[in-house]
């Protein structure tokens, strides 16, 4: 991952929520590393609510500081690290201000990275004004999902970003794809020959991709109750994650081998009959309940939450894609907040031995099975059945942990570190091309627009469980279970 490309990295929305958590803690770790960042790489902060640079620096000391590095701050990197911000304050509103951002990027070497960490509804605005000032060349600009309302929304900001940079400029960010063991699935599949002749439906019984939230919709009541976990979840991470899990393997990892396995896995999307989405798709909506001995409220009257909203907080869809490898394999989604736990898994259900002379344990799909989870703790397990100690043949689950960090003594890199030195370095495979996009979208309307059309309140569940019964029952009727209920 080390570097030597000189690089101007424009942050707008620079005192963002998004900025303070993620982007700027992800930049300092990499530079910390040593190595990944060029000596003479910039950081320009965009906003328009601080005076200058010295604000802005007294306020990346406040309230970024305390979110880099679990393991404490190294004071010396820290102040060199503050050497690479600069800052220009824009107001995004007005064209004429990028003018300032123009002279203060002239004549700086490498490529130039504009990151838009602001709502979508100033994608457009900001890259138009980007291109008065000339600066949509020689550069890379990196767009936070949501990417639109619905298929319409996000075509007609794809068109007009389109116009201004070309497709290999555009990087459309999800940051579950750059998780560790994301990376290391494709490692398992690809390099190994151990699992990818089980990697298909005659030794798969179901998949199931979950992630649950313990927050609710926090201070962005507004945003979400007009977004909803369909739209903010499934359309995109969900998504994503199985055209990751489902794809075929690529004859390369370059940006367009991948991508367009991804693609294929996503056209291969069984449609849904919007007779039949009662069926297999639920959505619910959390009320007050206790998490962790804490009450919380109703997301009914979150502030920016409409009283009477029927905006759902959880989805769980069952999905099947119509190939010859996941043919008549159910793969089911699963997103909601206010759940009991805080957890993003994929679940590989392998189907049970066509015979038992040890009991009917080993006849019970699921038996053996992977679980990648991807937070709060990022691992890999291997469940398979072992004998127990002691007299008899009577069985019991183990796992086989894929312990990383006994063979690697490198830490994990987190998500967002990963990506944005992709994107300085040119690396598109972990990002999302439009074609992608646009078949997520589009498998997803049918059921958006059915409950619409039916304008019937989400399934009720109480803050800190698992989301309404109908979730479970969905399952029941494919004869497993979500994995939490295994026990």
């Amino acid at each position: 991952m080390q570097t030597d490309s000189s690089f101007t990295f424009v942050l707008f929305g620079g005192t963002g929520d998004l900025s303070m958590r993620k982007i700027l803690p992800a930049l300092y770790e990499a530079h910390r590393a040593g190595g990944m960042l060029a000596d003479s790489g910039k950081i320009v902060a965009v906003a328009r609510h601080l005076a200058d640079r010295a604000a802005y620096v007294d306020w990346v000391n406040e309230h970024v500081k305390p979110h880099v590095s679990k393991n404490g701050v190294d004071e010396t990197a820290w102040a060199s690290f503050l050497d690479r911000i600069e800052f220009v304050k824009i107001d995004l509103g007005n064209p004429e201000d990028f003018t300032l951002l123009r002279d203060a990027l002239s004549g700086r070497p490498g490529i130039r990275v504009f990151y838009l960490a602001t709502g979508p509804s100033l994608f457009v605005p900001i890259c138009r004004a980007l291109a008065s000032v000339g600066l949509n060349e020689n550069s890379r600009i990196v767009l936070e999902k949501p990417l639109g309302y619905d298929l319409k929304s996000s075509n007609a900001i794809n068109d007009a970003v389109g116009e201004i940079f070309a497709e290999e400029q555009i990087y459309r960010i999800d940051h579950y794809l750059g998780k560790e063991p994301v990376q290391n699935l494709l490692a398992l599949r690809f390099g190994n020959v151990l699992f990818e002749p089980l990697w298909r439906r005659e030794w798969v019984e179901s998949i199931q991709i979950t992630i649950a939230e313990e927050l609710g919709v926090e201070a962005r009541g507004d945003f979400y109750d007009n977004t909803g976990a369909l739209r903010d979840m499934v359309q995109n991470h969900l998504l994503q994650l199985l055209s990751i899990v489902a794809m075929e393997p690529p004859h390369s990892m370059d940006s367009d081998s991948v991508r367009d396995e991804k693609l294929r896995v996503l056209r291969a999307l069984k449609p849904i009959d919007p007779r039949d989405i009662g069926k297999v798709a639920v959505r619910g909506q959390y009320h007050a309940g206790v998490i962790r001995g804490s009450a919380v409220p109703a997301y009914a009257t979150e502030p920016g939450v409409k009283q009477d909203s029927n905006t759902e907080t959880f989805v769980a869809v069952k999905v099947e894609i119509e190939n010859w490898r996941w043919a008549g394999v159910p793969f089911f989604l699963r997103t909601g907040k206010r759940l009991a736990d805080r957890v993003a898994e994929i679940v590989v259900n392998f189907r049970a031995v066509p015979h038992s002379a040890l009991g009917t344990s080993a006849l019970r799909g699921g038996a053996n099975r992977l679980v990648i989870r991807l937070q709060p703790n990022e691992t890999i397990r291997l469940y398979c059945l072992a004998k127990q100690p002691g007299e008899g043949m009577n069985l019991a689950s183990v796992h086989l942990d894929l312990a990383f960090d006994r063979f690697f003594r490198e830490g994990q890199m987190e998500a967002y570190q990963r990506l944005l030195l992709d994107v300085i370095n040119g690396r598109l495979a972990l990002f999302v091309r439009r074609d992608e996009q646009e078949a997520a979208w589009r498998w997803v309307e049918p059921i958006l627009n059915e409950w619409a059309a039916a304008n019937k309140p989400p399934k009720p569940y109480a803050a800190g469980t698992w989301g309404p019964a109908a979730a479970s029952a969905m399952l029941a009727q494919h004869g497993t279970c979500w994995l939490e209920e295994e026990n």
